[in-house]
């Protein structure tokens, strides 16, 4: 036996008699806990079924999460970023046309006979509802990496400079710009415009709101939804990438690093703010206010006195996705392809399931539609 062997043997012994001895030898792992480390799923009292109608797989990967279908007309537009855009039935998952571009930047817009995407090199093209056909293009000078939003006589798209864009929707012909200030520094995303009556409503990455005419794109006002108050760049960080949501008179929003915020429409400024980091919209259903913060935990407000009413940490650090509402419940994906149920008036878990091997990345609400896309671009159709 040569000493190497030899040498095998020995270690080999005292490996299998000594086992008492190597946990004691473990000393490069450490007893302090991950503060990073995703939360392990806990156990939960079932009430809702989960299950997929159909599932459609595209080309690419959706990293970003702002490749969103859109709706119109009983039938869903989704694209992905290799240039396909596509038409199915929302009930079937049938294709009703397809169309090939160049890659693409950013999810579908539909409404009012046409689909709007964008592609990498700046142009914002539209294709006829009925048949996919090209009817124009336009180029802005800018990606365009969120949904546009669509009137009856507009087209508005936001550009990752800090654009704001109006379009003639019968033409593409720009009607109308506004520019934004930048930071120094942003977070890669962006919100998309919201219209409501003759208003557009934008967050920006300077962390403020503003709210424009929608046939002059004139800024009516504009207000912070928080203030920098880091010493460097990375802790001035307060991207809004989220979409405002206007209701009841009330416009509510979010920044990274800053605030849960809402403002009053009439009185153009803000009424309430509460101190968070989130990069999604806030949810409002059955008198609750929710937000979804950074590290995934959820925290939610009675809307009648804007208390605290219930937080979650079940989810801390799972990187959960936006959250909509859907009959009456709060449902949200994470990085291990769980959709999770949320009862809004108690903030429980009260159903789950697996539907994805990949990150869930997005989901969308549609009446009684429910749609998720995962990070791989698989479209799946969910009922509850």
């Amino acid at each position: 036996m040569n000493f190497l062997n030899k040498y095998a043997l020995i270690l080999l012994v005292f490996l299998t008699s000594s086992c008492s001895s190597l946990d004691s030898l473990r000393f490069w792992q450490s007893d302090e806990i991950d503060p990073d480390e995703p939360k392990v799923l806990s156990s939960f009292s079932n009430q809702k079924t989960i299950t997929i109608s159909w599932k459609k797989s595209f080309k690419g990967e959706n990293k970003m999460g702002n490749f969103q279908p859109d709706f119109s007309s009983q039938n869903l537009f989704f694209s992905d970023i290799t240039g396909n855009v596509v038409s199915i039935n929302s009930e079937t998952g049938i294709e009703n046309w397809s169309s090939k571009l160049n890659f693409l930047a950013s999810g579908t817009a539909a409404g009012f006979g046409i689909v709007i995407v964008s592609d990498i090199e700046g142009n914002v093209i539209a294709l006829n509802q009925n048949d996919g056909s090209q009817l124009w293009t336009s180029n802005v000078k800018g990606e365009v990496l969120t949904k546009a939003a669509i009137d009856a006589k507009i087209v508005v798209v936001k550009t990752g400079s800090g654009g704001l864009i109006g379009l003639e929707k019968e033409t593409g012909n720009i009607q109308w710009s506004y520019r934004s200030k930048l930071p120094l520094l942003t977070v890669r995303g962006n919100s998309s415009p919201v219209i409501v009556e003759d208003r557009i409503y934008a967050s920006f990455d300077n962390g403020r709101l503003a709210v424009f005419e929608i046939d002059s794109g004139f800024p009516v006002w504009d207000g912070a939804i928080s203030y920098v108050s880091g010493v460097s760049e990375l802790e001035n960080l307060i991207d809004s990438d989220s979409d405002p949501v206007v209701d009841g008179g009330l416009v509510y929003t979010t920044n990274y690093q800053g605030n849960l915020n809402i403002f009053d429409v009439a009185q153009k400024r803000s009424v309430w703010s509460y101190e968070t980091s989130s990069f999604y919209s806030p949810i409002i259903t059955r008198g609750m206010l929710m937000v979804i913060e950074a590290d995934s935990q959820i925290k939610s407000f009675s809307l009648k006195t804007l208390e605290e009413s219930w937080i979650n940490d079940d989810y801390l650090n799972r990187s959960l996705s936006n959250a909509v509402t859907y009959k009456g419940n709060i449902v949200t994906g994470d990085y291990e392809g769980y959709l999770h149920i949320i009862d809004p008036l108690n903030g429980k878990t009260i159903g789950r399931k697996k539907i994805s091997r990949n990150p869930i990345k997005t989901i969308y609400s549609r009446s009684d539609s429910l749609y998720v896309i995962d990070e791989a671009f698989n479209l799946i159709s969910v009922n509850l």
